[in-house]
């Protein structure tokens, strides 16, 4: 009976070192596991940062022209684009053009506000608010009318080898980007 004693004891003893080192092996595990998802979050949110200072540096660009200046105004909104809409901007010439420089038209947008609706590190929705001033000529009359509205654009930001570049822009009035 000693001896059984004595070998359930080994036994016991194996058993208590196999769970604690099979403990210790998921709390290793768990630790790496939270430790990337910290990195990925913070990822996340360095990157919603730079997007969203990117955003608020472009959307003026992107949404504002002057009938004077307006094919610089619309390469410049070009420039701030990548994929599709780039050459959308390009599009846009031909049907906004004639039509800025037949009213006069001014259009300036400023940012109100801008936040982060969801984020990744290469590629962040960023809804922005938007006050726009628009001053057009109107046919008869000596002084130029102007309109002040106030809109929100979701900007889907992506970020390139140049940086920082809107892949896409809704200005939620139809139809929003939702890649």
């Amino acid at each position: 009976m000693a001896g059984g004693e004595g070998r359930d004891g080994l036994v016991k003893a194996r058993l208590l070192i196999l769970l604690l080192v099979v403990g210790v092996a998921v709390l290793a595990a768990q630790a790496v596991k939270f430790q990337r998802d910290a990195a990925r979050l913070s990822a996340g949110q360095t990157a919603g940062a730079e997007a969203v200072a990117a955003a608020r540096a472009y959307v003026p660009d992107l949404l504002s022209y002057d009938y004077r200046t307006i094919d610089d105004d619309l390469a410049r909104a070009a420039g701030h684009a990548t994929g599709p809409l780039a050459g959308h901007f390009r599009q846009l010439a031909a049907a906004l053009v004639p039509r800025a420089r037949e009213e006069q038209k001014v259009q300036q947008a400023v940012v109100a506000a801008a936040g982060v609706e969801s984020a990744t590190p290469d590629l962040v929705r960023v809804l922005v608010f938007v006050n726009m001033t628009t001053t057009r000529s109107q046919s008869g009359k000596d002084l130029p009318r102007q309109e002040v509205t106030q809109n929100r654009a979701r900007l889907v930001m992506v970020r390139t080898e140049a940086g920082w570049r809107v892949s896409d822009l809704s200005t939620l009035l139809g139809d929003t980007p939702t890649r």
